[in-house]
């Protein structure tokens, strides 16, 4: 049976707005992941599941026991691991109970709990946490956070488990560790995810799609990713080609049209000369040709009427069938010739201890691998001379392109036009104008301030200012470039990486990402070690 049920839910925003409109979705027990482009409203499905915003109408069944891990987890610094788990009470009963207490509120406390220890170590152990209990948590970075939060949500048993991006900050072990542990429990699990390894292991996936009328739907596929794309797939092509059947018949309503009027033409024509030769004369005449005009009238009509069907059937095919919606990017500017110095670093030690030697030439893609705190950020920023160097040098000998984790930096209040004009002065506005189209930014879009986009735009915004600044960047640098980008953005980021002529510099934990962008080589980050450099591919 379900564990979560939205029935006939509809919500409306205060101003009126409607987001969704006789909403249905039932989340059984397993693993149901919501994915949907950024902005379409999957934090809203999310607060009205856990009842923190009530239906405009409609009702949602949610099970008694709810525990919720945020995308941003945020714990008290003066806590303890213990603390997190929420077996801080009972493990001190524990405790006192086994050095000799007997004091009945110790018991009380236990409640015969008496493997209270041994599951939240097994639990901290199967996430890759260490099993210090006693561990203070401010010291633990983000990922670990993370996973803390997700092992308490874990040992509380709720019926129904919800995560908002969990795997962000996780480094591959980690990532799959909390897969496993998801697919393990038992209740109903409600995750939102663009991760495509985590998407892979899940029991079915719910897509937010926007209707005709702007309210969004949610539609239930089951198995993981790659049943989603395939049935994504056919479905296209079932779009695909009810609009070719659609427009054929336009086409073939226009010409029978146009044939009727041609006709009509001739016979009036006739008519008309016959009359001239005194064939056919006076009431006849008259008779004959208000009957040929009547006629003529009700045909075309019929005529008329057909073609304004077929053209409503073609207007209504589904909008899915866009005529171009990739990013389409050749900027020769970008390229690299394959013997020109990118990026040395010679006897390089970091704050971090990891050292490097290496030479970077011409058109290299570098996947920066390591775990999570293995000092991969501190590496980029002392090759591109943020961070000074413990010893040795970096050198950088092309211009370089970043982009952050965070996309931060751009005007809210200026257009997508001015930001990038801003960061490429000596281009001129038509030629931006030109090349922000194959961004998919054409005519007014433009001219949209930062401030409304969505956040897809936004980030194909952000990705225009990059690669279109002046000097054009023949270095790029992408610090975990897929967090929180929904699948439609992931691919438009692959897309336009595979029309940048440079090098790439790639801190990423996303194995399918990774592999998509074709890397050359791979430096694996350590503390205190040196990193290791290997060509792949």
């Amino acid at each position: 049976m379900p564990s979560l049920t939205f029935s006939h839910v509809s919500f409306a925003w205060p101003d009126g707005r409607a987001l969704f409109a006789d909403l249905a979705l039932a989340v059984p027990p397993g693993v149901t992941a919501v994915i949907g482009r950024n902005g379409i409203g999957k934090s809203t499905l999310v607060r009205l599941a856990l009842g923190e915003l009530a239906p405009t109408t409609g009702a949602v069944v949610r099970p008694a026991s709810i525990s919720h891990v945020p995308q941003h987890v945020t714990l008290a610094t003066g806590a303890t691991v213990a603390d997190v788990l929420g077996i801080a009470e009972r493990r001190a009963a524990l405790h006192a109970i086994l050095e000799g207490s007997t004091d009945p509120a110790h018991h009380e406390a236990l409640a015969d709990d008496w493997t209270v220890e041994e599951r939240a170590a097994a639990m901290l152990g199967a996430l890759r946490i260490p099993a210090e209990l006693d561990r203070p948590v401010g010291g633990l970075s983000g990922g670990e956070a993370v996973l803390l939060a997700v092992a308490a949500a874990l040992l509380a048993r709720p019926g129904l488990l919800v995560l908002d991006e969990p795997t962000n900050n996780l480094d591959a072990q980690a990532r799959a560790a909390l897969a496993d542990q998801l697919r393990a429990r038992e209740g109903a699990t409600l995750v939102v995810s663009h991760d495509r390894t985590l998407l892979a292991g899940v029991d079915r996936i719910v897509e937010l799609r926007e209707r005709e009328d702007r309210t969004v739907d949610a539609l239930t596929f089951g198995g993981g990713i790659e049943a989603f794309e395939e049935a994504r797939g056919v479905e296209h092509a079932a779009a695909a080609q009810a609009v070719t059947a659609a427009a054929a018949t336009v086409a073939r309503q226009s010409r029978a049209l146009a044939a009727h009027v041609e006709g009509a033409g001739r016979k009036r024509r006739a008519g008309e000369k016959a009359r001239a030769e005194r064939r056919v004369v006076g009431l006849a005449a008259d008779a004959k040709q208000q009957q040929a005009e009547r006629t003529d009238a009700r045909v075309r009509k019929v005529h008329q009427q057909r073609l304004a069907e077929a053209r409503s059937r073609l207007d209504d095919a589904p909008a899915a069938i866009a005529r171009d919606r990739a990013i389409r990017i050749d900027l020769p500017g970008t390229e690299v010739p394959a013997r020109r110095l990118v990026l040395e670093a010679e006897a390089l030690t970091t704050r971090t201890g990891a050292t490097l030697d290496a030479i970077v030439r011409g058109p290299e893609r570098i996947h920066l691998a390591g775990r999570n705190g293995a000092g991969k950020s501190t590496l980029v920023a002392t090759l591109l001379g943020d961070l000074a160097p413990e010893r040795g040098t970096a050198r950088v000998g092309v211009p370089v392109g970043i982009l952050p984790q965070r996309l931060l930096g751009l005007d809210e209040a200026a257009t997508v036009l001015e930001n990038v004009r801003r960061r490429a002065p000596g281009a001129a506005p038509q030629e931006i104008r030109d090349l922000l189209g194959r961004f998919r930014f054409r005519g007014a879009s433009a001219e949209a301030p930062v401030g409304t986009l969505s956040g897809g735009e936004r980030f194909r915004a952000f990705l225009a200012c990059v690669l279109l600044a002046r000097p054009e960047p023949q270095l790029l640098v992408l610090d975990e470039p897929t967090n929180s980008l929904d699948l439609d953005s992931q691919a438009e980021l692959v897309e336009a990486l595979a029309g940048y002529r440079g090098a790439l510099v790639v801190a990423s934990h996303d194995a399918a990402f990774v592999e998509a962008i074709s890397p050359t080589r791979e430096w694996s980050v350590s503390p205190g070690e040196p990193v290791r450099d290997r060509a792949v591919g």
